[in-house]
């Protein structure tokens, strides 16, 4: 790599941030990596609070196969047991998405659907999903649950909102069989860059989800700085040319962003191609740990609850992670989809923790005489929300990118996409060579027409 090359602009410390760094590293290609809070991490971050509980800013599963990928696999441990239920009723918890087909009148409905509509695209995601599922299933379960998480009605989201299992239903109930066998959490379904096999399976770094983050973040040429917010990311109206980065400016031909893309399109100059995208929304989460006595509250390590609580996710992280509880206790994540200034997300602490307390009485029996204490974390950045309203922009910038040369948007905020942190690395994974040579190509020809002659 020549002297000359300047260093491509990482924008954003978080898992994205820092993972992009890593790739460009790996193909030859410096970066600067700069992130606006005052720590690396952002969404990854890990904490343990004074009563030795350690929870992480979301619920993150990671697996061995891309802890080794990272060189963190010696520094893991292996989840015993990993599952989701759906909550039809007392005592009536089916397996998603297996025990969900044992339901009989979700089957004749899936069967009816099928023989009464015809087979064209849907661009309604209700439309779609009763298409696919039957409309008891659609009506009782999926579409309560996409409307909570989206804070849209079903009529108003784009049918691209369908994440199918990647696994057919036999591979599925292969794997579920496979994680009764080892007695760990073998991935079904988590991972949509890489299939799910046998050896695949749910781990945890010692030190938290952070600890990625720190990993990463160690093995970089150059430190993450941190306090350094992005201002301005200047175009010729074709092609970035550079950036202003907390005052300095600086000369590049590349920047990477894991900003979310609406806001992005606010720091971009000398064009307008982005701002399609500034109507972008993501809907925000109300996050709830409640501190138990016990273990073993739930019946499965996350409930979805389609009708009846006021959250749409119940998680007790300690049945998959013992570990992260002091023994004999638990921790439950109460998730609650809200907006920055709505009602739920203008309650305070002690209201949203006493709603919890109040409404989940029917999955935790004695839950005040177990009640040690709670925390409470705003998320205004949950979800992508795949809205109707701008659905070809969005399907835009997932084949097209942002339609600025040297301009990538990575990440699950960047991309617009529900994708985990696996999936964003694998994605990094595959575009980095092609991002890296046209770096080095943007920059060498930059350098000879700057020649004098």
């Amino acid at each position: 790599m020549s002297d000359r090359t300047a260093p491509v602009v990482v924008i954003g410390g978080g898992i994205a941030g820092l993972l992009a760094a890593h790739e460009l590293a790996r193909h030859g290609v410096a970066a600067n990596v700069y992130e606006a809070g005052p720590r690396i991490a952002g969404m990854a971050a890990t904490h343990t609070d004074e009563d030795g509980f350690s929870y992480d800013v979301g619920a993150h599963f990671v697996t061995n196969r891309f802890m080794a990928a990272l060189g963190m696999r010696a520094a893991c441990r292996t989840l015993p047991r990993y599952g989701e239920v759906v909550r039809l009723g007392p005592d009536r918890h089916p397996l998603y998405p297996i025990g969900l087909l044992g339901v009989p009148r979700f089957v004749r409905s899936a069967i009816w659907e099928k023989v009464r509509r015809p087979k064209r695209d849907l661009l309604v995601a209700a439309d779609r999903f009763r298409r696919d599922f039957g409309r008891a299933l659609a009506d009782e379960v999926a579409l309560p649950l996409l409307e909570a998480w989206s804070g849209l009605p079903a009529d108003e989201l784009s049918s691209s909102v369908i994440d199918k299992l990647p696994t057919s239903l036999a591979k599925t109930i292969w794997l579920r069989a496979a994680q009764r066998i080892t007695r760990r959490a073998v991935m079904i379904g988590y991972c949509k860059e890489e299939p799910s096999a046998t050896g695949v399976f749910h781990v945890y770094p010692e030190g938290g989800i952070a600890a990625i983050c720190g990993h990463v973040a160690d093995g970089l040429a150059s430190p993450v700085q941190v306090s350094s917010p992005a201002e301005r990311i200047y175009t010729d109206g074709e092609r970035v040319i550079g950036a202003r980065i907390a005052g300095q400016e600086i000369e590049t031909s590349t920047v990477i962003s894991t900003l979310p893309i609406n806001r992005l399109s606010q720091l971009v100059e000398g064009t307008d191609r982005l701002d399609r995208f500034r109507r972008f929304q993501f809907r925000g989460l109300v996050l709830v740990n409640l501190k138990l006595t016990g273990r073993q509250l739930l019946p499965e390590v996350i409930v979805w609850t389609p009708k009846g609580f006021p959250y749409f996710r119940v998680t007790e992280a300690s049945l998959a992670m013992p570990w992260i509880a002091p023994e004999g206790k638990t921790m439950i994540l109460c998730e609650f989809g809200a907006q920055p200034g709505d009602d739920v997300w203008s309650l305070s602490d002690e209201a949203i923790i006493e709603r919890c307390l109040s409404t989940i009485g029917p999955m935790i029996a004695g839950v005040r005489e177990r009640f040690i204490g709670a925390s409470v974390l705003r998320q205004p950045l949950g979800y992508p929300v795949f809205a109707l309203d701008y659905e070809p922009d969005r399907a835009s910038l997932a084949t097209e990118g942002t339609g600025i040369a040297g301009l990538h948007s990575v990440g699950r905020n960047g991309e617009f996409d529900h994708i985990l942190m696996e999936d964003t690395f694998w994605r990094l994974r595959r575009r980095i060579p092609g991002i890296a040579q046209e770096h080095l190509k943007a920059t060498h020809d930059h350098h000879v027409m700057s020649r004098p002659r």
